[in-house]
């Protein structure tokens, strides 16, 4: 396989953009081969900082959402900054007329005004609602009815969660429209506006799972705690106080956690009491707390060692949890000897471990991650490359502050 054979060969792809959603799109496409170039404000911009960051205040958030891509950097505050932005984007060439952004799509970003300068553009937008209003996953999720099902049985208050489900959705989204729109030009030419908003993205899955249908329906989903709702499933602790997530979503789930902890005529028996049949997944549900009784008895009596043999010999689905500093430091999935993580030396950071694609191909070899760039690291090779700029008109750019080099 040469260097550029990847699935996105030869597509370029600029990006506009800040915080998750975007951003990931973004390096999605990159990781796929794609030439996606940054447009970054002088000092960085809005999540240049972001949190978590190292001792010495590199973004770790930043650095992991742009792996890979290239980066300019230009003064959008100012008139002529924008040209040559907006020139970046419309610049000729067979693979590029492509721009990712979630700022807003007005003025020097308008598509129609972008579009007159090249007609088969395509601009994939983010928006917060669909109006165009100001929204954040955060938000998002606090119109979704989801804390209020979240959390411990008796809780009263909302309770929010630490991933941003809707950002990391809609940003696979956005690649998906994106190459879905490159296919319609591939095949009938033209360009076209996708706009995507995070809150249309939450309530498509929120329907697609059935909460919506669930509450025109009348029924109000209760609080479950750690209960897996409509099947079996719930933590417990080992006698040596190791924590446990045991799932009987399958029928083929349910019997192997039977026949590991020896519960079969246990179980039938709760079966027959509450006159339920534990081959439907939905009266293992309604007989939960029955049902944890005797497996958590069973857990309890064992140490973790002994319920992992006895769980693994039956294939029952099952998994401890851990810190996410044991996961790093002790999981085998979290290391090199999983072929999507390597290694990888990030100026400004150091090396540390980096995931490429999540998924293998059988015609094209996986990529090795790519460090994110230096702040403004490629905006002298882009606008000699794309708009044919010389040293001397790069360096006029830089002694009027409109770019920076790194």
């Amino acid at each position: 396989m040469t260097a550029n054979d990847s699935m996105l060969s030869g597509l370029r792809i600029l990006e506009i953009s800040a915080f998750v959603a975007a951003p990931l799109g973004g390096m999605t496409l990159a990781q796929l081969g794609a030439d996606v170039i940054r447009i970054d404000a002088l000092d960085g911009g809005l999540d240049y900082r972001r949190w978590p960051v190292t001792d010495d205040n590199v973004s770790l958030f930043w650095c992991g959402l742009n792996k890979g891509k290239r980066s300019v950097a230009i003064d959008i505050n100012k008139g002529e900054g924008r040209e040559l932005v907006s020139a970046l984007i419309v610049a000729p060439g067979e693979g590029g007329g492509n721009l990712l952004t979630n700022f807003p799509a007005r003025g020097w970003l308008d598509y129609d005004a972008l579009r007159a300068t090249r007609n088969d553009l395509i601009q994939v937008t983010i928006k917060g609602d669909r109006h165009g209003g100001s929204a954040v996953d955060y938000t998002v999720n606090a119109k979704t009815g989801l804390p209020y099902v979240t959390g411990p049985e008796h809780a009263q208050d909302a309770v929010n969660h630490v991933l941003p489900a809707w950002d990391l959705i809609t940003g696979h989204m956005a690649a998906i429209a994106l190459l879905a729109a490159d296919r319609h030009r591939l095949r009938r030419g033209g360009g076209q506006h996708i706009q995507l908003a995070l809150e249309d993205m939450a309530l498509a899955v929120m329907g697609h799972l059935g909460f919506i249908a669930e509450a025109q329906l009348g029924q109000n989903r209760p609080r479950i705690g750690n209960y897996l709702y409509g099947a079996f499933g719930r933590d417990f602790v080992t006698a040596d106080g190791v924590r446990v997530m045991v799932i009987g979503l399958t029928l083929k789930q349910w019997r192997a956690l039977c026949e590991a902890t020896g519960s079969a005529a246990a179980m039938q028996r709760i079966a027959e009491r509450l006159q339920l049949d534990f081959d439907a997944e939905g009266d293992r549900f309604s007989a939960r707390e029955e049902i944890a009784t005797v497996i958590g008895k069973w857990i309890a009596a064992r140490d973790a060692g002994q319920v992992a043999t006895a769980f693994d010999e039956e294939g029952v689905c099952w998994d401890r949890y851990q810190t996410i500093a044991q996961m790093v430091e002790t999981d085998p999935a979290c290391s090199e000897q999983n072929p999507m993580l390597r290694t990888l030396t990030q100026p400004g950071v150091g090396d540390y471990l980096v995931p490429g694609l999540p998924f293998e191909s059988s015609a094209v070899d996986r990529r090795d991650p790519r460090p994110a760039p230096q702040l403004g690291q490629h905006t002298e090779q882009v606008l000699s490359e794309l708009l044919g700029l010389s040293d001397a008109a790069i360096g006029t750019l830089i002694d009027k502050r409109l770019i920076r080099r790194n």
